[in-house]
Formats: C-alpha cells, structure tokens, sequence
C-alpha cells in the first residue's frame, strides 16, 4: 500500500485497501470556515441531527470575509458563531484568534501526522505536508462528518514524485509545485494522491512542504503527502505534537505512475492566466507585463519564511509608482514573528500595505478586488477567470521572490 492507502485503511479498521475500494473512515478533524461552515450547519438542521460527534475534532475559522466584510458576511460569520457556542466547540477561532485556516491549524497542533481529516474547502489538503491524509470535500459531507465522526472515501491510486538534489538560490516549494501542474496538467492527478519521496525531500522546509501539499488540489488530486522525518517531527513537537502516527509505504507499493523531479534544474516559474498549467519560467516570459497589484500571503505562501524573503527583496527599496502591494500574513503569530523580525516595517516604508490573515482577495472576496483590465501577480494558488475580482483582469501566480521583484518594477519578465 502507499502512503495514503495505510492511513485510510487504519482508519477504516481494515488490514488492506486497493484503488478503488469504497470505504467508511473514521475521521479525527473535520474543519470549515465561515463560507461552507453556515452551509453545513444549515444541512444539519435539515436532516435534525441536533448535536457533534466531538467538541474537540472539529475546527470552525473564520477567515474568508473576517473581520466581516458586509452584512453577509456578518450574518455568515453569526450562524457559525452561535454553532459553536451552542456545541460548545473548542478550536473556534474569530477575529483576534484566528489565522488563515490552512496556516493556523498546523501551527496550532491540531492536525497532525497519521490522521485523516476533511475540511469544506479544497485546499484542505495542506496537511498532507505532515504525513496526514486530509481532503477537501463539499458542505454536506462536512455536516455528515460533525454529526458522526466518518466519511466515505473512494480510496485513490497514487503518482509517486522522486524528489532529488537541492533547491537553486530563489527557489521553492511554489516553484516545484508550479513546475508540477505544468507538466501534468490541471486534471493530470485526477483522484489520485500525490506522493512526494527521494532524498530531496529532506532539502524541502516545512513551509515548501506545506506549500506544495496545499496546491495538490490544483492538479486534481484527491489529496498530496509527505513522508514524516525529522523536520516533521520538529515542526510538530514545537507546535506541542505528542500523539501521532506514522505511515510509511510499502516498498512493493504500486503507483500508476512515476516521476522524478531533480530541483536543482528548477527555475522561478510563474502561471499565467487562466490556469495553473500555464507555466512559464521566468526567462520564457519575454515581453514585459504590466502589472497593476501584487499580493503576498495567503494560505499557500503567507508562512513567516515567505514574509522573510520578500522583505528580503524590498528592503531600503520602494514599490513602484502605481503598484498596490499587499502582504497577508497566514496568522497572528506569523503577523507578530514578522512584526518583531522587522518584516513590518520594512514592508510599509517600501509602500506596502499589511492586513489581518484573512483569504481576502485569494477568492475575489475583499482586501484587493481587481477591476477590468487589471493584472495581479500573486502568491495564491489559483488564477480562474474572475478569480480576483472582475472577469476581464489577471491573475498570475508566482513565488514571494518573484512577486516582490515584480512590486519594485511593475512589471512581469
């Protein structure tokens, strides 16, 4: 068995699973936010399932319109309030607390290596970086999961990805993924889990890890994962991790297919619009682009490591004339690491802005909406048509490296 299949089948209570296989999962995290969470909740009045399977396996975060952006998102953000207090639901977090979802819940030690987790949001598969299976799965299945504590799985195949050799100066786990999505495609991983192993992954930080694992979704996959070693073990120990798991694959696992990625070939690679296949490295680009905003955060990239490199970059320098910069750190945490490392205010004497964590403009929702015609490069993880904001701008994804040099220049390429 892979990875994946090892956890699943634990969870399951079976001795083995195959590709394929229907099972019914025991879960040990269900996550929503304050878009899909007052969906689920609605699903559960609906069916009258009237309590929660644990007040402490589930985690509710609002982080997509907080602090409420209008009074939707006002009455969204109330419903999920008031579920939790009635529930009495421990890892609830709301402005002041909370974090963007993917970041906070990592460094808070509530998901962790061998678990199986879902969340109603896609890119739940960040946690996969920890050795965990996690997944994105719709509302309803989020409300069938705080009512029961299971879910049903197809289990998935698995593309096995043989990282070797050592990240060139400027790039990171952004690029390896980008690079990824570019060579196989949107739909290249459909269902299946991606499996990341090879001596190079020793030269992957957490925040690469997390990083990559998180954009697995863009590729189609039903989930991306690490194996655990000593910088896992690290990571969870300082985020106070005692009790988890770990799942290595079998040496006679099978794969539907494989691949081997050497990173030092790797370049600084950006996605132009309107998919993530749509790589380019930056000497392929050519021509300059234009660019009117650029934003740095997100769940993929607003980890403490990626502030660093793009005050790196700004640093005694200013954005250009015309260019909106935007930095969101990924928590609260990582907003006052930044603050004391003197990230901050490097950032807003370089004509920067800096926001609360929030997934803001990531999803076209607040904090640096994009009107027609206008280009964005982000560190976000998706670039669809309207993605940002109105349906005839741009959105190209790129690392905190390159979108910091394109925040200096206004231009791409």
């Amino acid at each position: 068995m892979t990875m994946t299949q090892k956890v699943l089948a634990s969870h399951a209570g079976l001795d083995k699973v195959v590709a394929g296989q229907l099972i019914e999962a025991n879960l040990d995290m269900v996550l929503g936010n304050d878009i899909t969470a007052p969906v689920a909740i609605n699903e559960m009045e609906k069916a009258g399932l009237n309590s929660v399977f644990s007040t402490t396996k589930i985690s509710l975060v609002m982080d997509h319109f907080t602090p409420n952006k209008d009074i939707k998102a006002a009455e969204q953000c109330k419903k999920v309030r008031e579920f939790a207090r009635k529930h009495g639901i421990v890892n609830f977090f709301d402005v002041g607390e909370m974090g963007i979802e993917h970041a906070l819940l990592p460094e808070k030690g509530i998901v962790k290596a061998g678990d199986c987790i879902i969340g109603a949001d896609s890119h739940t598969c960040t946690y996969g970086a920890l050795g965990a299976f996690s997944t994105g799965v719709g509302s309803t299945d989020m409300a069938a999961g705080m009512a029961t504590g299971k879910a049903w799985f197809k289990v998935p195949g698995a593309i096995k990805f043989n990282l070797v050799g050592k990240f060139s100066e400027n790039v990171s786990g952004k690029d390896l993924i980008l690079h990824i999505i570019g060579k196989i495609g949107v739909d290249g991983a459909l269902y299946k889990s991606m499996e990341f192993c090879g001596d190079g992954v020793a030269n992957l930080t957490m925040d690469d890890r997390l990083c990559v694992a998180n954009m697995a979704i863009e590729a189609g996959a039903k989930n991306g994962i690490f194996p655990v070693d000593e910088k896992t073990v690290a990571y969870m120990t300082k985020a106070g991790v005692t009790d988890y798991k770990v799942f290595t694959p079998d040496t006679d696992a099978e794969y539907d297919e494989e691949m081997t990625i050497d990173l030092a070939a790797l370049k600084p690679t950006v996605s132009f619009p309107h998919l993530p296949e749509n790589t380019k490295t930056l000497d392929e680009i050519g021509e300059r682009i234009a660019i009117d905003q650029v934003v740095i955060g997100s769940c993929t990239n607003g980890w403490l490591s990626d502030l660093e490199v793009a005050a790196k970059v700004l640093n005694g320098k200013k954005v250009a004339k015309g260019m909106r910069c935007i930095i969101i750190p990924g928590t609260q945490q990582i907003y006052l690491d930044a603050l004391r490392s003197g990230f901050i205010e490097t950032f807003i004497e370089a004509g920067a802005v800096v926001s609360t964590p929030t997934c803001g403009p990531c999803l076209g929702g607040h904090t640096g909406i994009l009107a027609a015609g206008e280009r964005a490069v982000a560190t976000t993880n998706r670039n669809f048509v309207g993605r940002m904001g109105h349906t005839e701008s741009e959105v190209y994804l790129a690392s905190p490296y390159v979108a910091a040099n394109v925040a200096l220049t206004g231009y791409l390429g």
